[in-house]
């Protein structure tokens, strides 16, 4: 995350005056960081679009609320980590309803697949799909932090701002967030400790 400048400060300003030309500026700024953090939050590169696309959408109609002289990355982050964990909720909620064949029976529906297969992410050898199956395993809050860390290579005063949170509070997650990981890289067939 690159830290605050003049050139983003001026079109906040003339974005919260109607100015869509300038917000431009902003999602240029950060087009590239938000879908990264979106895919590594979901998993998947068609959601991972349309979720951070959806997140300059909203940004832009609320953009009067964002303080002034405010960075735009902190209080962007949360529009988008919102919109990813809502996504994600939605998804699980489809996969527990089910379905009655003619006889009756309930039938499942089957799993619309794991948003963090290898398939669905992209073809990576076989270290990286194992990571990548660990990491869809995290709590949301474990997921971000490994994301904004080790996806962005934000440092802890930035994803603290992120987060709302202290820095010792991010150092702590991490931590914690990183030895979940690695139990589960550890775990044979990828066992759920969340």
């Amino acid at each position: 995350m690159q830290g605050i400048c003049q050139e983003e400060l001026a079109a906040i300003e003339r974005c919260q005056k109607g100015s869509p030309k300038a917000f431009e500026v902003i999602v240029n700024r950060y087009t590239k960081q938000s879908y990264s953090i979106a895919l590594g939050l979901v998993g998947n590169h068609d959601d991972a679009l349309d979720l951070s696309q959806e997140a300059f959408v909203r940004a832009f109609k609320n953009i009067s609320k964002l303080k002034e002289r405010s960075r735009f990355f902190p209080w962007f982050y949360q529009i988008l980590k919102n919109l990813c964990f809502t996504h994600l909720k939605r998804k699980r909620i489809r996969q527990t309803i089910s379905l009655h064949n003619a006889d009756g029976k309930e039938i499942p529906l089957p799993a619309e697949g794991d948003w963090f297969s290898p398939d669905a992410v992209m073809e990576r050898d076989e270290t990286k799909d194992k990571v990548w199956k660990a990491i869809g395993k995290l709590s949301d809050k474990h997921r971000e932090v490994i994301v904004l860390r080790h996806f962005e290579n934000l440092p802890y005063d930035q994803i603290a701002a992120a987060l709302h949170c202290s820095k010792g509070s991010v150092m702590s997650r991490l931590y914690h967030a990183r030895k979940k990981l690695k139990k589960h890289l550890e775990t044979p067939n990828g066992g759920h400790l969340s």
